[in-house]
């Protein structure tokens, strides 16, 4: 019964959301409400220590906001400017193949962006491109929305796992481990599943632009370009485990998908496994349903005709300040992380043991996003105009983030930190396979304990799904992060299981959900001009957002069977 309760908050969520297409902006505040309501009356806590785990949680999102806004407003000005139009143009020449074409823009280039921005901006930027080289605008918006799974683990700059990191961080310090080993060990353990299941999803993206949108509608289209697709993977692969082994979260995406880039585009120009019947939507009047088309104009991006050297210069400066920043052999880790560079905020509400400290040159939205994106208004030279507008639209951007992410975040820490020695011993003596109980009398560990009595080892193969179900409410792998992160973490620890590597499923599973998510499927829709397809979308994605899960799943339960624990400490 208590697990229920627990629950009502979550699932009002994920009714409000799902059935009610309530956006996470206006789904997750009352939630958070409903949250306080519980744990005031059925876990007694006081409307003071609510109120205290409320702004705490408020200004670990804080954190999190920054490295958003930095990302967004770092995109935003590269549009204004006209350096986006410049990267852009890269793509026009360099093979009339559609199903190269998708890969090279919707799975690489965005991965890209992904790794820098995300939040929406990898389809409202590839997808234009796609459509500009020829593809059907519904076929751009189903195959950027399939791509836009892989790279968002770590994620744009890292947000994602960092994120989970940090909502457990507590937890992991209870059982005797080390946060920062668990961060490194969950970036890596999301990585190699992740992996793994991008090879699939690749060939999956242009199983679905044959067999949806080509003209002979058949799976035969695929075969000529799956050694390209291979070795796509391989070429990513190794910079992606390389980044994810020896850099860290923030660079891992960012530094993969741009470095394999231009190896791709040269092997194509080069004609290496490129399929000698080239396949194109050339004459696809002929064939082609008219709901795939826009029913409005497609806004595009400034060009000003800006040397590609020019544009990309601001990435290249952010990717060389990460590594010198972010690996330790640099030695400025430690100078960043230390005083006078971090602000304390402590006893909040007057509860010693509620405090807030912040790293703010740490903090990757700060330096370099922030300080980039302001430079870079007056070496590309923009006019007031063009950076008022970026700021605004960038502060458009992340006001339904900020709201979600704020409210997400306060929740959970209610759902962490709630007490009863009543709860505790009922649960305690509450039997549901006689197998697992847990004295702590928390709304999470409640809830983590009816999940681990009715999963039990099996539970690898849900926690994935998870992730996909917080990332399809609320349209972020990071609020995904935020809301189950600690519930996977707890369930792991009842059962036995890796934390790292169920956590690393749920991180999976929530970069999965991107491709389904309400949010996602309307902000693609929109750019491509495509309203009113978003049924169609969905349905059209589940098939490999599903398989992707059955993957990553897979994987996991393979190292699960043979042992690996990545930190078995935490389960002594």
């Amino acid at each position: 019964m208590y697990a229920l309760i627990a629950a009502v908050p979550i699932l009002f969520t994920v009714v409000t959301m799902v059935g009610f297409n309530w956006p996470a902006k206006r789904a997750l505040p009352a939630a958070w409400l409903i949250a306080c309501l519980v744990s005031g009356t059925l876990w007694k806590m006081g409307f003071l220590e609510i109120g205290a785990r409320t702004i705490a949680g408020f200004l670990s999102a804080f954190e999190t906001l920054c490295i958003i806004f930095g990302a967004i407003l770092l995109m935003n000005v590269l549009k204004q400017s006209g350096a986006m139009a410049s990267i852009n143009s890269i793509f026009s020449n360099i093979t009339r193949d559609a199903r190269i074409q998708a890969i090279l823009v919707g799975y690489i280039f965005a991965g890209f962006i992904e790794g820098t921005a995300g939040f929406g901006t990898p389809a409202a930027l590839a997808a234009p491109i796609l459509i500009s080289l020829g593809f059907p605008p519904l076929a751009a918006a189903a195959v950027c929305l399939i791509y836009n799974s892989t790279p968002v683990v770590p994620g744009p700059v890292g947000v994602p796992t960092l994120t989970a990191a940090q909502t457990i961080e507590s937890s992991v310090t209870h059982l005797g481990g080390d946060p920062d080993k668990f961060l490194t060990m969950l970036t890596r353990w999301s990585c190699i599943p992740h992996l793994i299941g991008g090879f699939f999803i690749i060939i999956l993206g242009v199983a679905v632009l044959v067999k949806v949108f080509g003209k002979k509608k058949s799976f035969k289209d695929v075969l000529p370009v799956i050694p390209f697709c291979l070795f796509t993977g391989c070429v990513l692969g190794v910079i992606y485990l390389t980044m994810a082994f020896f850099a860290g979260a923030e660079l891992t995406s960012m530094v993969a998908f741009l470095g394999s880039l231009p190896i791709l585009i040269f092997a194509v120009k080069k004609g290496f496994l490129v399929p000698k019947d080239v396949w194109t939507f050339d004459g696809m009047e002929e064939w082609g349903d008219k709901s795939w088309m826009s029913t409005q104009e497609v806004a595009s991006v400034k060009s000003k005709g800006m040397s590609a050297v020019m544009a990309w210069l601001p990435y290249v400066v952010i990717g060389i300040f990460l590594v010198l920043s972010r690996v330790a052999v640099f030695r400025i880790k430690p100078i960043l992380n230390d005083e006078p560079f971090i602000i304390h905020i402590r006893n909040i509400l007057g509860f010693e043991d509620i405090s807030w400290d912040f790293k703010f040159l740490w903090n990757a939205g700060i330096m370099p996003f922030i300080v980039i994106a302001l430079i870079t208004i007056f070496i590309h030279k923009m006019t007031k105009e063009e950076a008022v507008t970026a700021v605004k639209d960038s502060f458009k951007q992340i006001s339904g983030a900020a709201i979600a992410l704020l409210f997400g975040v306060a929740m959970v820490q209610l759902y962490r930190y709630t007490s009863s020695a009543d709860i505790g011993a009922a649960v305690a003596s509450a039997d549901f396979s006689g197998e697992f109980t847990f004295a702590n009398s928390s709304m999470l560990y409640v809830m983590a304990s009816a999940l681990a009595n009715i999963f039990k080892s099996a539970y690898f193969i849900v926690a994935p799904l998870i992730g996909v179900l917080g990332a399809f409410m609320s349209g972020s792998c990071t609020v995904s992060n935020t809301l189950f992160s600690p519930l996977q973490f707890e369930t792991a620890t009842m059962v036995g299981l890796s934390q790292v590597l169920i956590v690393a499923l749920q991180n999976c599973g929530g970069a999965i959900g991107n491709m389904v998510c309400v949010n996602n499927i309307v902000s693609v829709c929109a750019t491509t001009g495509t309203n009113g397809n978003e049924g169609k979308l969905i349905r059209t994605n589940i098939v490999p957002c599903m398989i992707y899960c059955a993957v990553v799943a897979a994987v996991v339960g393979i190292f699960l069977a043979a042992g690996i624990n990545p930190m078995p400490e935490l389960l002594q």
